[in-house]
C-alpha cells in the first residue's frame, strides 16, 4: 500500500510540473502514465509465483510434493516445528514385545483376548492392532478363535482413550474385551485375574499396575492393558453404550516397542541449527515420550498433559508453551490448541502428523506436513506430503523455504530502492530540464528491459548466513531498505544530468536553437539502465559482489545482455525511431566513472546500513 501511494503520488506530481512547466500536457500525461508503469513492480506476481514453482519443484526432487505454493515460503519463515512422536521419531515398526498377565508374567491368554480385539474391530487398524494380528497369527492362535463372533464395538475416541468389541460364541454368553491406556482402563476395572482367581481391585493393585507400566514406559515400552467382563446370556444385547464399559476384570498388559529413528538425532539438531525449535505433541504417555526424546537428543523437560491443558485459559497457555517442549496424552483439539498459542506468541508454526487425530493441528498451523502413508484425511488438510518419513527432508526443505523467500524480498527491495530513487530523479529533471529527461516509450523501453533481466532472479543464491535462521515478512524493513539504498542512484543520475547539459552540449543546443533533448535522452536512457541493472548485484548479497559473492549464472548473463541491449539501442537503426542519437565516445569514459562511483558509494552506505541494523535483508 505504501508503494502504490508513492507510484501514485510520485505519477501526479510528475503531470503537474511537466504540465505547469512546459505547458504541453497531453506530452506531460503521457510522460506521467510511463513513469507511473515504469515504477510499478509488475513483474512481482511473477517473480513471486516463479520463486514458489522453483521452490516446489526442487522439493518434489527430494520426495516432497506440495500441494499449496506458499508453504514453501512458510517453510522457510518457520520457527517452531511441532511433531507426533511415532512415526516420525521412532521408526513406525511397532513390535508387540510381550503380552503379560498381571504379574509380568508371560500368558498366551492375553494375547488371544489382545486378538480378539484388534481382530474385530471395524475401524482403521493403527500399528499396535497390526502388531497384535500379526503376532497372533505367528504364534497360530487365530484359527482357534475364529468361533467367536462379533455383536457390536464401541471404538476408540481420545477422551476414552478405550476400544471394546462384543463378542458372542457357541456357549450363548457374550464377552466384551476392551483394550486402552492403562489409567483410563482402570477407571472402568473393578477386579483382576490372577492365574484361575478374580480379585477385587483395590489402590494398592491399582497403584502396582500404574507402576508396573511405568517401569516399562521409562524403557520405551508403549503399554496397553487389557480387560474383559462376561455378559450372561438373560443380560446379552446386540447394541451397547460406553455405559457399559464397567465391572471390567483386569487380565494383562501389552508392551510395545517402536525404537527411534537413526536420522532423528541429527535432524533435530540440524534444525536447532536453522533457528527452528521442535516440540513433541503427542496422545501418548508422556514418560515414554520423554525416553523417546532423550534418546534423540531432544531434552523433554516436565512435559505438559492434555488434562492440565484442559484446565488452563488462553493467557495460561501462551505462557506455558513457550517453556515446553513434549505434550502428552494430548486429544485432537487439545494439540490445534496448543498450535494457535504458539502462533499466538508470535511463531510461525509447522506441524507433522499423519493421523486423523492430527487433522485439527495440520489445519491450523502455519505449514501442515503429512506422509504419503498418513490418512486420507491428515493428506488432504496438510500443505505439504513427505513421500519419505524422514526429518531430514524437512531440514532441507526449510533451506530451500528460505532461499525461495529471500529471492522474494531480494526483488522487493532492490525494485522498491530502485524505484524510490527514480521519483527523486525523475521530480528535479522535470522540475529544472526545459523537457522531460527522458521520452515515454524510452521509459517504457527501459522498464521492460530491466524486468526481462529479473525474470531470472529466482535461479540466485543465497548468502549462507542468510539461511541460518527464520525469516519473515517485515515492512518496515523494506521502506527502511528504499530509504537508505533508493537516493544513492539519485545522486549519479543528477550528475549525468550535469554532465549531458554542460559536458555534451545539450545545454549548449537548447539556448542555440531549442534543441538538445535528444542528447538527453539517449545519455540518461544509457546510464539509467546499466546503473538500474548493475546495483542488482551490489544489492543482492550484503557481501561485497564479485568478490565475495558471485551472482548466479542466469543471473549474471541476463543481467549482462540488458545492458548490452540498453547500449546497443542508441546506436543501432532503430535510433532515430525511438529518439535517440549516437554519443560522443568520451562518454563511455564518463559512464564508467559514473557507474564505478555509483557502485562504490553504494557498498559504503550498504555497510553502514548493516552496521546499524544488523541485517541486510
Amino acid at each position: 500500500m505504501a508503494l502504490d501511494s508513492l507510484y501514485a503520488g510520485d505519477g501526479t506530481n510528475r503531470f503537474l510540473i511537466n504540465g505547469l512547466s512546459k505547458g504541453d500536457w497531453l506530452s506531460a500525461l503521457t510522460f506521467a502514465l510511463a513513469v507511473a508503469v515504469g515504477l510499478t513492480p509488475e513483474m512481482l506476481p511473477m517473480i513471486v509465483s516463479a520463486n514458489l514453482a522453483k521452490g516446489a519443484m526442487a522439493m518434489s526432487r527430494r520426495k516432497v510434493v506440495v500441494k499449496r505454493l506458499n508453504s514453501v515460503q512458510n517453510f522457510g519463515a518457520m520457527d517452531v516445528l511441532c511433531t507426533d512422536k511415532t512415526g516420525t521419531l521412532t521408526q513406525d515398526r511397532i513390535i508387540l514385545e510381550n503380552h503379560l498377565d498381571v504379574n509380568g508374567d508371560r500368558d498366551d491368554r492375553i494375547l488371544e483376548f489382545a486378538w480378539l480385539n484388534s481382530f474385530h474391530q471395524s475401524g482403521q487398524k493403527n500399528l499396535m492392532d497390526m502388531a497384535i494380528v500379526e503376532q497372533a497369527n505367528k504364534a497360530g492362535i487365530s484359527p482357534v478363535l475364529t468361533r467367536y463372533r462379533k455383536v457390536d464395538e464401541l471404538p476408540f475416541d481420545f477422551e476414552r482413550r478405550r476400544l471394546s468389541v462384543v463378542l458372542d460364541h457357541d456357549v450363548g454368553d457374550q464377552l466384551m474385551v476392551c483394550k486402552g491406556a492403562v489409567e483410563e482402563m482402570l477407571d472402568v476395572c473393578t477386579s483382576f485375574q490372577e492365574g484361575a482367581e478374580v480379585r477385587a481391585l483395590d489402590q494398592i493393585e491399582r497403584d502396582a499396575l500404574i507402576a508396573r507400566s511405568q517401569a516399562y514406559n521409562k524403557q520405551g515400552y508403549r503399554v496397553l492393558l487389557i480387560a474383559t467382563r462376561k455378559i450372561a446370556q438373560d443380560d446379552a444385547k446386540t447394541h451397547f453404550q460406553t455405559a457399559d464399559e464397567r465391572e471390567l476384570v483386569v487380565r494383562g498388559l501389552l508392551t510395545f516397542l517402536d525404537p527411534p529413528k537413526d536420522s532423528a538425532a541429527h535432524a533435530i539438531r540440524a534444525l536447532n541449527e536453522h533457528g527452528v525449535a521442535v516440540k513433541v505433541l503427542t496422545g501418548d504417555n508422556p514418560i515414554v515420550t520423554a525416553k523417546v526424546c532423550r534418546d534423540v537428543g531432544l531434552e523433554p523437560g516436565t512435559p505438559l498433559l492434555g488434562g492440565d491443558i484442559e484446565n488452563m485459559d488462553d493467557i495460561e497457555l501462551d505462557a506455558a508453551v513457550r517453556q515446553t517442549t513434549v505434550f502428552a496424552k494430548l486429544t485432537p483439539l487439545q494439540k490445534a490448541r496448543v498450535v494457535n498459542a504458539l502462533q499466538a506468541s508470535g511463531h510461525t508454526v509447522g506441524f507433522l502428523g499423519d493421523g486423523i487425530n492430527d487433522a485439527a493441528a495440520l489445519r491450523d498451523a502455519d505449514v501442515g506436513i503429512s506422509v504419503d502413508t498418513g490418512t486420507d484425511i491428515a493428506k488432504e488438510t496438510a500443505d505439504i506430503i513427505l513421500l519419505e518419513k524422514d526429518l531430514m527432508v524437512l531440514e532441507q526443505g526449510v533451506i530451500k523455504g528460505r532461499e525461495t523467500f529471500g529471492n522474494i524480498l531480494k526483488y522487493l527491495n532492490i525494485t522498491a530502492s530502485s524505484n524510490f530513487g527514480n521519483v527523486f530523479s525523475v521530480l528535479i529533471a522535470s522540475a529544472f530540464l526545459p523537457w522531460e529527461p527522458m521520452l515515454a516509450v524510452q521509459l517504457l523501453i527501459q522498464n521492460l528491459i530491466y524486468d526481462l533481466s529479473q525474470m531470472f532472479l529466482p535461479w540466485d543464491k543465497m548468502d549462507p548466513e542468510f539461511l541460518t535462521k527464520p525469516r519473515k515478512w517485515e515492512a518496515g524493513n523494506i521502506r527502511r531498505f528504499m530509504i537508505w539504498l533508493g537516493p544513492t542512484s539519485s545522486v549519479f543520475d543528477i550528475t549525468t544530468f550535469w554532465l549531458l547539459w554542460t559536458v555534451f552540449g545539450a545545454g549548449a543546443a537548447y539556448y542555440a536553437n531549442g534543441g538538445g533533448q535528444i542528447i538527453m535522452n539517449s545519455g540518461w536512457f544509457i546510464e539509467g539502465l546499466v546503473s538500474q541493472t548493475l546495483v542488482v548485484h551490489m544489492l543482492r548479497t550484503q557481501r561485497i559482489p564479485f568478490l565475495q559473492s558471485t551472482a548466479a549464472l542466469p543471473v549474471t548473463l541476463s543481467t549482462t545482455l540488458a545492458i548490452l541491449a540498453g547500449c546497443w539501442l542508441p546506436f543501432s537503426p532503430f535510433a532515430s525511431a525511438l529518439g535517440f542519437q549516437a554519443l560522443e565516445h568520451s562518454y563511455w569514459a564518463w559512464l564508467v566513472a559514473t557507474i564505478a562511483a555509483y557502485m562504490l558509494l553504494t557498498q559504503c552506505v550498504k555497510t553502514v546500513y548493516i552496521r546499524r541494523y544488523g541485517r541486510w535483508y
